[in-house]
């Protein structure tokens, strides 16, 4: 039985049609990597947030890419807080720099008023300027597929000057008083966890527990500026100290909670955290004579903060990011009892951050906070260049 030439003709275009069915699947197939390998990109865009490194896409997101795939820019880091997680195997060595400086005035009235305008009694008046630049080490390690450990070395060096017209004196004659210190600061060792498998468009959240030593120079074994006492009666001299202290004289543990969520072409995250200070018992503080003055049990104030951001891609290589960080310090207590002008403080900064990626492995990333509230410092400067292998 022979075919027709119609027969023959419809049976090459079901043939040629099965063809193109199969080139569709493959098509399709092709898309659907692609879209992967896009929402790998996009997370990886956000490592610049806190770790900056060159790697592929964090734990509990979709496979890494193929190699050569273009690595999108990353997201300039403006907190202290990372945000996606070394990849597992992968080390991250961040060196940095920050300088901070900040100024305030104090005045203490001690008598009282006639009228509005005549006051009889003894004035305090001080302007503190200080100035603290910290160099640090930061090592992070991808222990699993959602597992990062954290450990961070710094180096504090400060300088204090304090202009004021002593109390008690009598006199309208000003005095400097200037104190200086370096030294090793309080090391720091954090873990952070990935908590879920997010994606575009889908959160991600990340626990973390950091914990800090310490380390740094004591601000109760500095000398202070006394000869036999600094509190109560017959107080003899300024109260400062001769050398500044590089630590905070308390540990400290900090549970964290970080979200971040890729909305294309942005980035949008933000974390919550509560600092607790450790209460230290028996303290005492070394005046000039070389005796040492009780002060009792002292527990610092614990810290309640949180902040949010957005990051966006300037290109491939380039990134800015704006943000908000707010701290809540609680009131410090000595022996049980609030100390007295012991207030709670709001400390409000407001951050702006760039990035350039300069190759595969190494990124520069600036970034500048301006205070917002009295307590906060006037301004910091902080220049990390993350490299990873």
């Amino acid at each position: 039985m022979t075919c027709t030439p119609a027969a023959a003709q419809q049976a090459q275009l079901i043939d040629q049609l099965r063809a193109m069915r199969q080139q569709l699947d493959q098509q399709r197939a092709r898309i659907d990597a692609l879209e992967r390998q896009l929402g790998a990109s996009r997370l990886d865009d956000v490592r610049g947030k806190g770790t900056a490194a060159d790697a592929a896409p964090p734990p509990g997101a979709v496979g890494p890419a193929p190699q050569g795939t273009a690595r999108a820019t990353e997201v300039a880091p403006i907190f202290e807080s990372p945000g996606v997680l070394t990849p597992r195997g992968r080390v991250v060595v961040e060196p940095s720099i920050q300088y901070g400086y900040s100024s305030s005035n104090r005045v203490a009235l001690v008598g009282y008023t006639v009228i509005p305008a005549l006051l009889i009694g003894l004035l305090d008046v001080r302007e503190v300027k200080r100035n603290t630049t910290t160099a640090a080490v930061t090592l992070r390690y991808g222990l699993g597929n959602r597992v990062e450990l954290e450990a961070k070395v710094p180096y504090v060096y400060r300088t204090d000057s304090t202009v004021s017209r002593e109390i008690f004196t009598g006199t309208a004659a000003e005095r400097a008083f200037d104190a200086s210190g370096k030294a090793l600061g309080d090391v720091e060792a954090a873990a952070r966890v990935q908590l879920n498998a997010g994606g575009p468009d889908r959160a991600y959240f990340i626990g973390g527990l950091r914990y800090k030593a310490r380390t740094g120079r004591d601000p109760f074994a500095v000398v202070t500026d006394c000869q036999t006492r600094c509190v109560g009666g017959n107080v003899t001299g300024t109260g400062l100290p001769l050398t500044l202290p590089t630590g905070s004289g308390f540990r400290s543990l900090q549970p964290s909670l970080t979200w971040l969520l890729p909305s294309d072409p942005a980035v949008f995250f933000g974390s919550i955290s509560y600092t607790r200070n450790f209460q230290r018992r028996n303290v005492y503080r070394t005046v000039l004579a070389g005796q040492r003055e009780p002060l009792g049990d002292i527990k610092a104030g614990d810290v309640l903060g949180f902040n949010l951001g957005m990051g966006l891609a300037l290109n491939d290589k380039a990134s800015l990011s704006l943000g908000y960080d707010h701290s809540a310090v609680d009131r410090t207590r000595q022996n049980g009892q609030v100390i007295p002008g012991s207030v709670r403080i709001q400390l409000g900064t407001l951050l702006l951050g760039a990035s350039y990626r300069l190759d595969a492995h190494r990124t520069v990333n600036v970034s500048v906070g301006a205070g917002l509230t009295r307590d906060t410092p006037d301004v910091t400067l902080t220049v990390r260049m993350p490299f990873g292998f």
